[in-house]
């Protein structure tokens, strides 16, 4: 029952985090394509790094809240 807990909070923690982190930097990256339409593509490549490895985050909480669950 506590393990169950714990794991819980892992995976909440771990994906909430990514989530608020994406968030920023898509917004960031909006606004400065608002400002600067002409950077877009340099912003935008920028961006999608930026969110594989926010995302890559949430990831490794998934595989740790498993290792867990289940070891």
């Amino acid at each position: 029952m506590n393990s169950d807990i714990i794991v819980g909070a892992t995976i909440a923690i771990g994906g909430l985090a990514p989530a608020l982190a994406i968030g920023l930097i898509v917004s960031k990256a909006l606004e400065a394509i608002g400002r600067n339409p002409e950077a877009a593509a340099k912003v935008q490549t920028v961006m999608i790094l930026g969110v594989a490895f926010a995302e890559a985050i949430a990831i490794y909480s998934l595989v740790v809240a498993l290792i867990l669950k289940f070891v």
